[in-house]
């Protein structure tokens, strides 16, 4: 059978798309897509990727219309975070550490919820035999 190999964009409505775009750039390091196809798109690093449907009403998107979340995984996450509030940016560190690492959680600046990820120490090794 025939499978993905990965999630090759994500795809969602802002109210002011370029703005948006900027401020993932400049402060989480996601390029917006590039004007031509003559120019790379960003690239992230190879690691594991959760694709999970939740029950309509979960809490977990925060506000009751809220239909996706990002999560990003990063390599230092209180560096990221010390950079995030440098700028202005209030992040919520989850102050439980989890099996396959920490998390922390904040909006962007149309409430979106995004969630960082630092993985544990082997949280990125890949299956001896990846099924997709």
């Amino acid at each position: 059978m025939e499978r993905v190999t990965g999630i090759g964009g994500v795809f969602f409505r802002a109210r002011d798309p370029a703005a948006l775009g900027h401020w993932y750039a400049e402060h989480l390091g996601v390029s917006p897509p590039p004007p031509t196809y003559d120019e790379p798109p960003w690239w992230q690093q190879q690691g594991p990727t959760v694709f999970a449907a939740f029950e309509q009403d979960s809490e977990y998107f925060t506000r009751p219309e809220q239909q996706w979340a990002i999560n990003f995984r990063v390599r230092d996450l209180d560096a990221m975070l010390a950079q995030l509030r440098g700028a202005g940016i209030e992040a919520a560190l989850d102050p439980q550490t989890y099996p396959n690492g920490r998390f922390a959680d904040l909006t962007d600046p149309e409430g979106n919820p995004v969630q960082l990820w630092e993985p544990a120490d082997g949280a990125l090794r890949a299956p001896a035999s990846p099924t997709g």
